[in-house]
Formats: structure tokens, C-alpha cells, sequence
């Protein structure tokens, strides 16, 4: 934990909102189904759910968010590892390495099934803080040793890297071809790396009784192909974070992260005539369609937070964004025995509606967590 340093507002604020949105609101939303049972709201929470495989809906934007996001805080993060015009270049890739492994680590321990202590049922590379580790490792060690120009051309050089290698790479695993340019949930050529990869070490894989273990055709996501573009989604944030610390004047930032943030959008949605935009896989035209929509909110969270000093309302949000990390910890473990211990009795009265209640003190124990933290200025950085 360290004490508050000067920061852009904007950037934790909006990481507050997505950390929100999936620690807090979400989760009420959901079990909140049942009980309304409505065509209604049905339809509303199709946007707040993924989508089954092809195409994007406004919960997709959550982990792409969050990875954008620490691109963003790369170039204001190292500058301070400057002194006397020098990179401390060694105490910075140790951060880096350090980093790199507490968030693997943190992934585990979240999906991973490390505190089970059992190795044989471990999955290595299964969440969201992993993929935001291999995206954030790459994309500082590209930052520090190449001109920005440079940076673009590689991180196209990487959509590309992964669209040929999903149109052109083929591979056999118990009868199944995978691969030619399939898109489909089943035979991709990501899900043969995967699967050939991690083997009963991916997540979803089922155990049977006598010990041995099964892919499920239930789990579509892919991790190690998908790493390439992993790294994109960081490096897009540092495009991002370099128009904000850049020189220029305020409004011109905006104007700079909408533009791209447009352009990036249409051209996701143009590559999706031949590439469809997946998330589960993390397609090249889904990293453009995200990363998009990730400048439109930089854009319109700096217009508002640091542009306008528009602050009252928002504020709070810096409980979540700047103990994020603690806060998707948080959301992996279950505090509603707190509202059972304190409401117990009321289901009587309120019925199918006692479990969003539940999932609603659940939240509040969260948030004051992260409230008292806020206020004692402890942050975990990792």
C-alpha cells in the first residue's frame, strides 16, 4: 500500500466506473431477473450480458476497459522513474517483472483454483488479471525501447500477426481439424493452441469421477493466441496516455482521443465483414471495435473530470478506481452472510426479492471496504 500521488482524475475515475459497474451494479442487475421477471427488462439486461459468440454488447467493454485502462497510466506511471533526465531502467523492469507476477498470481487465486493446493486441478491462464499482466509486460517493454511511431507499426503488425495465423495455421487434436479460417466456437485455430497448450490445466475442463478430465463445449474463451492482441488493447491505451500527456491543449486531447476513438470503431466494424468481432477469442476487429469505444469514454471522462472540473457526482468512483485491483479481489468473494446475519427474517415479507437484497449488502460491504481504504489513503499497487 502507498499513500495518494498526483494522478489523472479522469483515468481513475473512469476506472472506478468500470470496477462499479462489475463489483457493484452488475450484480444487482442480475438478480434482479428473476424477481422482475419482465420482457422489459429482459431485453434491457441483454446489454448487460456478453454476447454468446459473434458481435459486441456493452458489458464486452468491461475487461477490454480495464486493460485500455493500464495503458493509460504507463506513460505517467514511468515518468516518474526519470531522474536527472535518466531512466532508471533497472528499478523500473524490476516493477514491471514484479507486477507482471503479483497480477499472474492474483489471477489464480481469483479463477485459477490456486489455493485449492491441488496442482493437477490448476488453470494457468484463465482470467482477467493475467491477461492484462502479459498485455501490460509487453506493451511497457515496447514503450521503453521504441519511438511511437515504431509502436504502431508493431502493434498492427500484431493484428495482423493474429489474423493470419487464425486464416492460414491448421491443426489436428483427436480427430478434430482446427483452424483454415474457422470462426466458430468448436474448431478455431485458438482454441486448438489452447486446448493442445494447457490441456487439464485450461479452465473448463471437467472432472470425472475416476479422475479423468474433459474439455467442456461450454468454455469458448482462448488465452494464448489471443495474448497477441492482449497486448494490442494495452498499447492502445498508451496511445491514449500519450495524447493526454501530451503538450497540447485540453480541448484539443478531447478532439485527438474522440477522432481515433471514431476511427478506430469503424474500422473494427469494417474488419468484421471478414473477420468477425468475438470477444471470446479476441479477434484483431473486436480490438479495434473495444479500443474504440474505450476512447470515447477517455474522451468524454476527460472532457468532464479534468477538462471541465466537473468533480461533484463523480468523485466517488475513485473509491473503486483506485483500489481496483483490490476491488475485483473483492468481488470474488461472498460477503451476503452479513445481510443473512443482519435481515435475516425479512424473506418472509419480501419474498423472491430477499436474494437481490442479499446481492445489494454484498455490495455495500465491498464499497465500504474500499471507502475506509480511500479515506486512510491506503492503495494497493501492484
Amino acid at each position: 500500500m502507498s499513500a495518494l500521488s498526483q494522478r489523472l482524475e479522469s483515468l481513475d475515475v473512469l476506472r472506478g466506473f468500470d470496477l462499479f459497474l462489475l463489483v457493484f451494479l452488475h450484480p444487482i442487475l442480475v438478480s434482479l431477473i428473476g424477481p422482475i421477471d419482465a420482457d422489459w427488462y429482459n431485453t434491457f439486461m441483454i446489454q448487460f450480458d456478453h454476447v454468446t459468440w459473434e458481435g459486441f454488447a456493452f458489458w464486452d467493454i468491461i475487461m477490454p476497459l480495464f486493460m485500455f485502462m493500464a495503458g493509460v497510466s504507463m506513460p505517467f506511471a514511468f515518468a516518474k522513474y526519470v531522474n536527472n533526465g535518466q531512466l532508471d531502467r533497472k528499478k523500473l523492469y524490476l516493477r514491471i517483472g514484479k507486477r507482471f507476477v503479483l497480477l499472474w498470481i492474483f489471477g489464480m487465486i481469483c479463477q485459477g483454483k490456486l489455493l485449492g493446493l491441488d496442482p493437477s486441478r490448476f488453470a494457468y491462464f484463465s482470467d482477467t488479471l493475467q491477461a492484462i499482466a502479459v498485455g501490460y509486460l509487453f506493451s511497457a517493454l515496447i514503450f521503453l525501447n521504441f519511438r511511437p511511431r515504431v509502436q504502431i507499426v508493431i502493434a498492427s503488425g500484431l493484428l495482423i500477426a493474429y489474423w493470419l495465423i487464425m486464416t492460414f495455421a491448421s491443426g489436428e487434436l483427436a480427430g478434430v481439424v482446427y483452424g483454415k479460417g474457422s470462426y466458430l466456437p468448436a474448431d478455431n485455430y485458438a482454441e486448438y493452441v489452447d486446448r493442445l497448450v494447457l490441456g487439464s490445466h485450461r479452465d473448463g475442463v471437467w472432472f470425472s469421477e475416476d479422475g479423468s478430465w474433459h474439455f467442456s463445449s461450454d468454455y469458448t474463451y482462448t488465452w494464448i493466441v489471443s495474448s497477441l492482441n492482449f497486448v494490442v488493447t494495452v498499447m492502445t491505451g498508451v496511445f491514449a496516455g500519450l495524447v493526454l500527456k501530451s503538450s497540447r491543449d485540453g480541448w484539443k486531447k478531447v478532439k485527438a482521443l474522440f477522432l481515433i476513438g471514431v476511427a478506430m470503431v469503424a474500422a473494427g466494424w469494417l474488419w468484421d465483414l471478414q473477420m468477425p468481432v468475438i470477444k471470446r477469442i479476441w479477434t484483431s476487429s473486436m480490438v479495434l471495435v473495444s479500443s474504440g469505444y474505450c476512447f470515447l469514454l477517455m474522451s468524454l471522462f476527460y472532457y468532464l473530470i479534468d477538462y471541465k472540473k466537473w468533480h461533484k457526482g463523480f468523485m466517488w468512483l475513485k473509491y473503486f478506481g483506485m483500489n481496483s485491483i483490490v476491488a475485483y479481489m473483492l468481488s470474488a468473494m461472498n460477503f451476503r452472510c452479513v445481510g443473512n446475519s443482519l435481515l435475516y427474517g425479512l424473506e418472509q415479507y419480501i419474498g423472491a426479492y430477499y436474494q437481490p437484497l442479499m446481492t445489494l449488502c454484498n455490495g455495500l460491504v465491498i464499497f465500504l471496504i474500499l471507502y475506509v481504504l480511500y479515506k486512510s489513503k491506503k492503495f494497493l499497487r501492484v
